[in-house]
């Protein structure tokens, strides 16, 4: 499994944040992998992700399985992998700190890759701390200051 975590400050209201990152079809907006994603059905929890990654799309449909005033998380699946991205708010000194977790859990023969691919996802998740922070209130640095 490939865990990367991230945390980064935005001077938005807490409130503010929870519903722009509840709706997922958002990330075409401040993750710099996705390239399509769009709402399944008319509840507003499954969207179909489109990503491209080591130049290659892959499709993942995800589903918000917790939605509470300070957290967040979407669980993706599709015959390679799960991923998890757990979103948790905290209050911070200017407004509020972004915890972004990301787990990937790859199946199968994917499994074996999962050593090389690491550094791949570091990289991604550094793309969306400096990204998201630009999305939500026009370019906060992450909370550690880089």
């Amino acid at each position: 499994m490939i865990e990367v975590v991230r945390e980064l400050a935005v001077r938005r209201p807490a409130g503010e944040v929870l519903a722009y990152l509840a709706d997922f079809a958002h990330t075409v907006e401040w993750d710099p992998g996705t390239v399509e994603c769009v709402p399944l059905g008319a509840g507003g929890g499954r969207w179909r992700n489109v990503s491209v990654f080591r130049g290659r799309r892959t499709e993942l449909v995800y589903e918000r399985v917790v939605r509470e005033s300070d957290r967040l998380v979407f669980v993706g699946r599709n015959r390679t992998v799960t991923a998890t991205d757990e979103i948790v708010l905290h209050p911070g000194p200017d407004g509020t700190v972004v915890r972004y977790r990301a787990r990937l859990r790859f199946h199968g023969l994917a499994r074996l890759a999962t050593p090389f691919l690491r550094r791949e996802f570091e990289g991604l998740a550094d793309a969306v701390a400096r990204r998201l922070p630009e999305v939500l209130d026009g370019g906060r640095r992450a909370a550690d200051g880089s």
